[in-house]
């Protein structure tokens, strides 16, 4: 099964994501900030990451920027995680790198399908 790295600062959320991802038979890596989430990605490289994109040390714009500058890790798939919803946010992370876009509080259904879709078939253009 694939492997994903969560990269989350907050602790429920990083518990909720990694405990619902591993009974859904997803192996889960963690990161608490942008730092930890490149060393993770450059010696793992994860079949998908979630990036919350408000973290501590190195946010998520930047590390999301950074992995996919680097030829290692430029082709691992990129969901970025925010509780920005504002107008722009969702292109600004596109921008960014990342290949989809989901919104906290996570709607995991939604969020399982978009992991679903960038995993069976590679990566996509991200969906409003």
């Amino acid at each position: 099964m694939a492997w994903i790295l969560v990269v989350e600062d907050n602790e429920w959320n990083r518990d909720m994501l990694s405990r619902r991802l591993e009974r859904r038979g997803y192996k889960v890596a963690l990161a608490m900030n942008g730092e930890e989430c490149m060393e993770a990605a450059r010696k793992n490289l994860p079949d998908l990451i979630l990036m919350d994109m408000s973290l501590p040390v190195l946010d998520g714009w930047q590390a999301t920027q950074q992995l996919k500058a680097a030829p290692e890790t430029k082709a691992i798939p990129v969901i970025a995680l925010t509780a920005h919803a504002m107008a722009g946010d969702r292109d600004k992370a596109i921008e960014a790198g990342c290949d989809d876009y989901d919104t906290k509080p996570i709607e995991f259904a939604r969020l399982l399908e978009k992991i679903e879709r960038l995993l069976g078939r590679g990566q996509v253009p991200a969906t409003p």
